[in-house]
């Protein structure tokens, strides 16, 4: 069915569904769009199943420039390929693919290594184009170009991707679990597992108990981590990270005097082998640092501040405690090779079980926001989308 429906709209522009951003903070108009045919290098992939972000809410919001509108958001998703553009020979028609934000070209220095995630060919921005011409394959009935968001653009029925950002999965895997992989799960999952690096027996503080904190808190457990305390000011997050292998708790707001870091120190005797931060408060990589492991400890930045926050650290301090501080962009993660890792630890339940240790449901219950695209209509349910 997929390879018919190819042959006949293959090389041609489509028309479809796409909820649309106008301007910043407005609610999402579901819109007819058309999707151009995909240039060299890139496919064009029906949309099954997208999920919504932290950061398409952020950049929802902003309205001075990496921001442009209208836009398409959405980077979080799993798709078919409908059909391809020239120069493409590791996908064809057909192939079951996760688009994801971090290209991966294979060919230049840093993705030929493997120290690093971070494409030099390709270097990561928050464009509003495609990489390799700087142009858009979206407009609207009008003939206005609509803007891409972080190479994916997943809130369409159909979406044009450069093959960097696009990896070939396991048909079988369930779509409203495998798109979470696009992005959130990776990122906490892979930051344990490659950008710390944890050894079995270590102690570990999680800064934040949302999506990414939880999946954070699964790649430790899964690395043998045997303590992984929770931070986050919500009680309610305790239960639920009990799931993910979370053994201790701290409220930020029972602290009393004593800071966080004061009270985590305590807990482990001088403080956590790993920490992570993942709200994105520049307070809290401070926090986080200051609860690390003199001599051997590593904080682990997975979230983002707003532009012109500050880091600021004495040298003293940098060079007596021995200490180290890394990013973690998408876990640190090659997509091409270790997403698929991933799919197949799901599959063979090693990974992400739902029955006892990494219940997506339950980062559905708490995100309330995971979209299915059927067909020929795009179905969204949220108060801040509207439908023309």
């Amino acid at each position: 069915m997929e390879e018919k429906q190819s042959c006949k709209t293959a090389r041609k522009p489509i028309q479809c569904k796409a909820a649309v951003c106008r301007k910043a903070g407005e609610p999402l108009v579901i819109e007819e769009v058309i999707v151009a045919p995909p240039k060299a290098f890139e496919v064009r992939i029906r949309i099954i199943c997208t999920s919504l972000c932290h950061s398409d809410i952020t950049f929802w919001k902003m309205k001075d420039p990496p921001a442009y509108f209208p836009r398409i958001l959405g980077h979080e998703a799993i798709g078919v390929v409908e059909s391809i553009g020239d120069d493409v020979h590791e996908l064809t028609e057909g192939d079951t693919v996760i688009p994801i934000f971090l290209p991966d070209c294979g060919e230049c220095t840093d993705c030929k290594s493997k120290k690093s995630n971070i494409c030099s060919k390709f270097p990561f921005q928050v464009s509003p184009w495609m990489h390799r011409d700087e142009t858009s394959r979206f407009t609207d009935l009008k003939g206005e170009t609509l803007y891409h968001f972080l190479y994916v653009s997943s809130f369409s029925e159909y979406t044009v991707v450069d093959i960097a950002h696009v990896t070939k999965v396991d048909p079988a895997v369930p779509p409203n679990r495998a798109c979470l992989l696009s992005c959130g799960v990776s990122t906490g999952v892979g930051a344990a597992w490659r950008s710390a690096n944890m050894e079995a027996g270590s102690t570990v503080a999680i800064f934040g108990m949302g999506a990414i904190g939880l999946a954070v808190a699964e790649g430790a457990r899964l690395c043998g981590a045997t303590r992984i305390i929770g931070v986050d000011v919500n009680p309610d997050k305790f239960d639920i990270g009990k799931k993910f292998g979370v053994t201790d708790f701290v409220n930020t707001g029972n602290c009393g005097n004593k800071s966080v870091s004061q009270v985590i120190n305590e807990m482990t005797d001088g403080g956590a082998d790993y920490c992570f931060e993942c709200v994105g408060l520049a307070s809290l990589v401070h926090e986080a640092y200051a609860c690390c492991r003199k001599g051997w400890g590593k904080t682990i930045v997975l979230g983002v501040d707003k532009p012109g926050a500050q880091l600021t650290f004495s040298s003293f301090e940098v060079l007596h405690y021995g200490k180290s501080l890394i990013g973690s962009l998408f876990g640190g993660l090659k997509p091409k090779s270790d997403v698929p890792i991933l799919v197949k630890r799901y599959m063979d339940k090693v990974i992400l079980k739902l029955a006892n240790s990494f219940s997506l449901k339950l980062i559905f219950k708490l995100m309330k926001r995971c979209y299915m695209i059927r067909g020929n209509a795009f179905s969204i349910c949220t108060k801040g989308v509207r439908t023309l």
